[in-house]
């Protein structure tokens, strides 16, 4: 087996390969250019000119990535040309007022959602991940860290299971091994994943484990509160034993949905199976007869909470699509203004 193919390659990436360029994947991203794993060993790699100045910032490669590349004369460096087709993205909406689209990972078999035992485990915000994870196109599955150190996992599991529909919800301890067998399974054969949470969650201490190395620094979370530094400063691709591949990825303290609206509908199937059980079919599930939501809700099939969180998530992606239709508008006004400006600035032919 090629190296390339160790870190994923496969047919469906070769032919969308351009003639002549050298295949690679990016495994760590940072401000002066990216790493690179080709056939003839990792290269440290940067943008060609043309591409830099022909693409957003939104379409410039990230760690996950396959990528066409030239070598530069005598050395062990490349220069990318082309960003081959995405399998799946995993993003967020930038921070700040922006409405800009940052893209964490790429071309993932799973995204692993991670939560400790402590503190940190929250099950509204497990949604928001969640929505993001199943709009990615990759499949989330739900890890609970740290269960060496909870008196009773099984309350958690079976919180998460009433939340995270048709998803794998395990608990590990990197510490004592205990669920890390189960965990390696889904990471064999170039299946790759990528690690998202809050900070000290014990991301890096699970690569830490599957890797049976030091791999990845990992620092004490405070014991008042459970909360984390930012051990991990970037993301990067690592090849585990197993034969799978794992991003780890810096704890988001903040996490904004992008646009979403087909990873709200399929994690929240209960409200939406609800819905379409309503006596009409424009119900606004307020006072309307026969509004099966109300009823679920008076009856506890829905908690209140889990509803509350869907109209919140909801009214944040109508917002998005608003703010990101008007950003689109103000983009068109701006080009059209720069070609009418171009236009009138033409001399005018003699005749």
């Amino acid at each position: 087996m090629s190296i390339i193919e160790q870190y994923g390659w496969n047919e469906s990436f070769a032919q969308a390969l351009p003639e002549h360029k050298i295949p690679g994947r990016v495994i760590l991203e940072h401000k002066s250019g990216y790493r690179v794993m080709t056939d003839f060993g990792e290269w440290p790699a940067t943008l060609s000119g043309n591409y830099r100045h022909s693409h957003s910032r939104d379409e410039f490669p990230s760690v996950g990535d396959w990528v066409a590349l030239e070598r530069m004369p005598g050395e062990d460096k490349g220069i990318i040309h082309q960003l081959l087709p995405r399998t799946s993205r995993f993003t967020r909406k930038a921070a700040g007022e922006t409405s800009e689209v940052q893209t964490i990972a790429v071309n993932l078999d799973y995204v692993f959602l991670v939560m400790s035992l402590n503190h940190d485990f929250n099950v509204r915000r497990l949604e928001r991940y969640m929505v993001a994870a199943w709009d990615s196109g990759a499949m989330p599955v739900v890890v609970l860290t740290k269960s060496d150190q909870c008196e009773d996992p099984a309350v958690y599991l079976k919180e998460v299971a009433a939340t995270a529909f048709g998803v794998d919800v395990f608990a590990v301890s990197a510490l004592t091994g205990a669920g890390m067998e189960a965990f390696g399974r889904y990471l064999t054969d170039g299946k790759t994943g990528a690690l998202l949470g809050s900070s000290g969650v014990g991301k890096s201490s699970l690569i830490n484990a599957l890797t049976q190395s030091d791999k990845m620094a990992v620092q004490d979370i405070r014991e008042d509160d459970s909360k984390g530094r930012h051990t991990t400063t970037h993301r990067e691709l690592v090849l585990l034993p197993g034969g799978g591949l794992l991003i780890d990825t810096p704890g988001m303290r903040e996490f904004q949905l992008a646009d979403s609206a087909d990873g709200l509908e399929s994690s929240f199937q209960d409200i939406t199976s609800f819905a379409a059980e309503c006596r009409f079919r424009d119900c606004s599930h307020q006072q309307e007869p026969g509004c099966r939501i109300q009823s679920a809700l008076a009856s506890g099939e829905l908690p209140e909470d889990r509803y509350t969180s869907y109209l919140k998530l909801l009214r944040e992606l109508d917002y998005i699509e608003r703010k990101s239709d008007a950003a689109k508008q103000q983009a068109e006004r701006a080009v059209w203004k720069q070609r009418t400006k171009e236009y009138r600035s033409r001399p005018v032919k003699k005749k």
